[in-house]
């Protein structure tokens, strides 16, 4: 852009005149001073015509003695890479020159530690922190310990994730490390170099110990970060680009500079930006920003910086400069603004930047329709079978270890999940499996030759893959048996342990399949459930207008199908650990668990046991409703299908041990003393390809050796069919399907005979089995539905009220805007300082804030909602009021049952009357398809039609979807050739063509099995991130990638 000459009135050229213009001197490295920004501002100062600007230049800097300096009224003076702060501020102290930015005060910029310190002293909230200081390298620090997922600073612990600051300000390499249980490693943040701006490292666990470094809680912020430019404390411009803690890649337009957009910010914010400015003594200054859980926070202090390619930031800083320096040197001038801006700009013409279409849709219910809310409930991704290694143990080792780590304490249970722990377990477990099988099997020996063989089991699992992972194993050790013993070291007596039951759990890990199809489903969702956006999803959401955030239950596979799904959602790249960690919130208690509704499912399964032995299924009164009858969907030959299934599994696990065999000779071979491969943790959270190398060696697919293959199927063999009793155990039916089907997709070059045969035989059974055990007959299905998903279907509702409050104010707001006047030029303005000093100084003191789980986000006052939002006054985008709200939750098998369940019966609760939410049509469709497989999903899509009344019930329509997900037979499709990844079936609609559903029906239908609003838990003080395992009971409020807008504090649960 080129500045024409400039246009002053005649009466502001008379008044320039007649006073002589002010030096401004710019005492800058010229590569500073010749930078873009600072040229356009300059020179629209100089188009005012008070100014006289002068740039001292490198040689005057660096060579001439000060005292030759060019005299000026007004200094601009800052650091930069080698730039002489001591004669700058010799310079001041000599000429007395108006300093933009105080000199003094910039040395502190150059310490993180000094930041910190004057930024706590002015109350301006900052993470919570703590400081190792080092006097020389590698020093060894008394007060400073490391652990495997946290640190100890003074007593202080911070758990991982954290952040490992250099006191440098000018070191810009910063370190993100991950808790062990997300898969551990490391992120580096840097400056930019080509498209990269971090890396992460899945070795590095241990923090640097080279120098003195500051760490701080990770603040999940939606993998964004907000830039602040402030000229003087009147005016402040922010603006949001894609964090590098995500995936690194950075975000360029079509002529390589890169992506941002300018936000609005909070009346909290815009005083924070006053009081940064203040207490620094820079008028123009950057600082970063954190949006976290509702909370902002200053994270850095940059000192000088400028907005780039923003030529209404131009002008506004050239005003605001202006008026700056005519407040310091000729205040009677300062107030006389000329009535036009005195420039004449050619700026470049921009490209139109299209929408993907439209969002306002033309169909049966409208012209007006545009999408306001899209809600998904998703089952995780393709999974191993989960298995479970029950075994007593009397060693004195195992027991030994068991005291070791519960404490010291004789009747406490010891969990054993950590890395540490289970090296632990394995040493010893090395040390206590026989070398060599015996080569008779007499009575007198098979108890023994059943522990030694549940021993190598156990090995095996724990040697499984070369590393450990506490998201996919764990180990409890629960003593039993006790006995009085002399102490050691007097007469006296002590209990001790002399048995305990080790209980291993482990599989359920989401296979290289489950990442594939879940990323490939998160792509699909983006273009296909945003009508009219297509690709443009992407752009809402990098402009604030797209609200997304991301649940997920406890258990690991769940985490990582979710965060699998947003990599293909938001278009990421790199490992799935930064992701999980930046985006994927926890709530246990929402989409965890069946406690619940323990008893009326024990009370389905007795029944449906009772009607297969009966070999009388019951039949339906009305063919057209078949399944309102108990045990609707139960094969009619059930009974006799049970026997063929016990010998198809033997016959297949009989196979599986001849495979084993050779696998069983080689561990047997192994000294005691062999050292185990480096474990790899962030290995075991799903590889991302096939390992064709294992495929063509003929051995099973990821990391399953034939011992543990065999392990599963024989426990299969015991368990289906108690010979003794003559009882079939009808439970297991599902886990004998499931391990069929994962043979059949991941192990079929294995070539098992009759595995076809099992798979179509425990297919049938587990269609009838399964959906019974949600409940025996629709009534049944309801009330248990109701008891495990109430908590998710309350949640729902608040998600689809938030977006028709919001959508309603958005509306007013629009249409009181219309009828007001033109905003002019923005700044800070008192109201703003007044509303939010208040906030500001009641958060003063540093809040600790981290990465983990936040309950469902009662905040303190349930009417409002802090709403992140683009500037429409710097953004190039055509509808800046235009705004989709997103809510994905990931959960288990369990709650897409319940959810769909309540869905389709609700109606025939008596307190409730009227039609179905879903058509008949689809009642039929979902009861014929049985099977919720692998990524199923329910979505709730939200459209406003603005062509009617605020207070019309049809100004918000609801759209229901459903999805089977992978319920693709591998007998069908060839999953080989596919990469094991079988097909996902697109969502159907569950209305008819002519149904309306209004939101007021959906409430009033789904209400009563809803959790209330008021009964959700308020907020509780944010914990260290717990990992994939532990329960919660509370949720993380993130916001994901690019740019979010995110949903904040002073609550709506959101």
């Amino acid at each position: 852009m080129r500045l024409g000459s400039p246009c002053l009135s005649d009466c502001q050229a008379e008044l320039n005149s007649q006073f002589p213009k002010i030096l401004v001197g710019v005492c800058v490295m010229e590569k500073k001073a010749c930078s873009p920004p600072m040229i356009q501002i300059l020179d629209r100062l100089r188009a005012f015509g008070e100014f006289e600007i002068f740039i001292f230049g490198d040689e005057v800097i660096l060579e001439e003695p000060v005292d030759k300096w060019p005299h000026c009224d007004c200094l601009i003076a800052f650091y930069s890479t080698g730039f002489p702060m001591e004669k700058a501020e010799e310079y001041a102290e000599l000429r007395k020159p108006f300093l933009v930015n105080d000199l003094k005060m910039q040395h502190l910029l150059r310490d993180r530690r000094k930041v910190y310190a004057h930024l706590e002293e002015h109350g301006i909230p900052i993470p919570d922190y703590a400081l190792v200081n080092r006097d020389s390298p590698f020093e060894n620090i008394d007060y400073f310990i490391e652990e495997e997922d946290y640190i100890e600073v003074k007593g202080k612990r911070i758990f991982k994730p954290f952040v490992e600051k250099p006191v440098d300000g000018e070191n810009h390499s910063i370190r993100i490390y991950y808790p062990s249980a997300a898969g551990g490693g490391m992120k580096e943040l840097f400056r930019k170099i080509g498209n990269r701006s971090s890396e992460f490292q899945p070795q590095v666990r241990k923090v640097r110990r080279d120098s003195s470094y500051i760490y701080e809680e990770f603040m999940p912020t939606g993998g964004t970060d907000v830039k602040v430019y402030t000229v003087g404390q009147e005016y402040a411009h922010a603006e949001a680009r894609k964090s590098p803690v995500v995936d690194g890649v950075v975000m360029r337009s079509a002529d390589g500079k890169e992506v941002r957009y300018p936000v609005l910010l909070t009346p909290t914010e815009k005083e924070m930006a006053r009081e940064v400015c203040a207490a620094f003594g820079q008028a123009v200054c950057g600082f970063d920003l954190l949006r976290s859980q509702g909370r902002s926070y200053v994270c850095d202090v940059n000192g000088w910086s400028f907005v780039k390619n923003s030529y209404k930031y131009y002008d506004d800083a050239a005003c605001v400069l202006r008026k700056l320096l005519l407040d310091a040197k000729a205040p009677h001038l300062s107030s006389t603004l000329p009535p036009c801006l005195p420039w004449k700009c050619t700026e470049p013409v921009k490209v139109a930047i299209t929408r993907q279409g439209s969002s306002v849709l033309s169909g049966t219910f409208g012209q007006s329709e545009e999408l306001r809310c899209v809600i998904a409930v998703l089952r995780h991704g393709d999974r191993t079978p989960k298995q479970k290694v029950k075994m007593k143990v009397t060693q004195e080792r195992l027991l030994n270890l068991m005291l070791k780590y519960n404490g010291g304490r004789p009747r406490a249970e010891a969990k054993l999940k950590s890395a540490v722990q289970l090296q632990d377990l394995l040493d010893a477990t090395r040390i206590l499996v026989p070398r060599a099988k015996s080569g008779k099997e007499s009575d007198s020996e098979a108890e023994d030759l059943e522990h030694a063989e549940k021993l190598r089991h156990v090995k095996a699992v724990l040697e499984e893959g070369g590393h450990f992972s506490g998201i996919y194993r764990k180990v409890q050790l629960k003593p039993t048996k006790w006995a009085r013993v002399p102490k050691e070291d007097d007469d006296t007596e002590e209990e001790r342990p002399i048995e305990a039951l080790m209980v291993l759990k482990y599989g359920g890990v989401l296979t290289h399949a489950g990442r594939k199809q879940a990323e490939e489903l998160g792509r699909v969702f983006r273009n296909s459930m945003y009508p009219g956006e297509g690709t443009g999803l992407l752009r809402l959401h990098s402009t604030y207008r797209h609200d997304l955030k991301i649940y997920s239950s406890d258990e690991g596979r769940v985490q990582m199908s979710a965060a699998a799904f947003a990599k293909g959602l938001l278009d990421l790249e790199g490992p799935l650990t930064p992701i999980l960690v930046s985006l994927v919130s926890k709530d246990s208690s929402m989409l965890d668990g069946l406690d619940t509704a323990s008893i009326e499912m024990e009370e389905a399964k007795a029944r449906l046991y009772d009607i297969i032995v009966s070999e009388k299924p019951t039949m339906p009164v009305n063919s057209d409703t078949p399944w309102m009858v108990d045990g609707a969907g139960l094969p009619s030959n059930a009974l006799n299908l049970l026997p063929r299934l016990v010998e198809l599994i033997k016959k297949v696990t009989a196979q599986v041990k001849i495979l084993c065999k050779a696998e069983e000779d080689r561990l047997a071979d192994i000294t005691s003393d062999e050292a185990l491969p480096p474990y790899d943790q962030a290995t075991a959270l799903g590889k991302t390809n096939m390992d064709v190398d294992r495929i063509a060696a003929g051995l099973p697919c990821g990391s399953e050796g034939f011992l543990l293959m065999f392990a599963r199927w024989k426990k299969l063999e015991r368990d289906i069919y108690n010979e003794r009793k003559g009882r079939f155990d009808i439970t297991k039916i599902p886990d004998v399907y499931d391990s069929s089907k994962y043979d059949l997709v991941h192990n079929t070059h294995l070539k098992l005979d009759g595995l076809g045969e099992l798979y179509t035989v425990a297919k049938a059974l587990a269609d009838g089995v399964i959906p019974n055990e949600y409940g025996i007959n629709p009534v049944h299905k309801l009330k248990i539905g109701s008891k495990i998903a109430r908590k998710l279907l309350g949640k729902l509702l608040i998600d689809l009220r938030n977006t028709r409050e919001e959508a309603m104010n958005i509306a007013e707001l629009k249409h009181a805007q219309d009828c007001a006047p033109a905003p002019k030029l923005s700044k800070l303005t008192d109201d703003d300082t007044k509303s939010a000093k208040s906030r500001t100084k009641v958060d003063s003191s540093r809040r600790s804030s981290s990465n983990s789980e936040k309950s469902l986000d009662a905040e303190e006052d349930d009417d409002k909602e802090t709403q992140y939002r683009l500037d429409p006054k710097y953004a190039n985008v055509r509808t800046p009021e235009r705004h989709v709200r997103t809510r994905l939750y990931f959960t288990s098998e369990s709650h897409i049952h319940s959810l769909i369940n309540v869905l389709r019966y609700c109606n025939l609760d008596d307190s409730l009357q009227g039609e179905a939410l879903v058509s008949n049509d689809a009642l039929h469709k979902i009861f014929e398809t049985k099977e919720l497989d692998y990524l199923t999903h329910i979505v709730l899509r939200m459209y406003e039609n603005t062509g009617v009344p605020l207070n019309d019930p049809k100004r918000f329509r609801i759209e229901v979807l459903f999805s089977c997900g992978a319920a693709v037979s591998p007998l069908e499709v060839s999953p080989r050739q596919q990469d094991h990844t079988l097909p996902v079936y697109p969502p159907v609609t569950l209305q008819g063509d002519s149904s309306y559903l209004t939101l007021h029906k959906l409430e009033s239908m789904v209400q009563p099995f809803a959790m209330p609003a008021e009964d959700f838990p308020p907020a509780s003080t944010p914990q260290g991130f717990a990992g994939l395992f532990p329960k919660s009971g509370g949720v993380l409020e993130r916001l994901a990638n690019l740019w979010p807008f995110n949903k904040q504090p002073n609550q709506k649960i959101g």
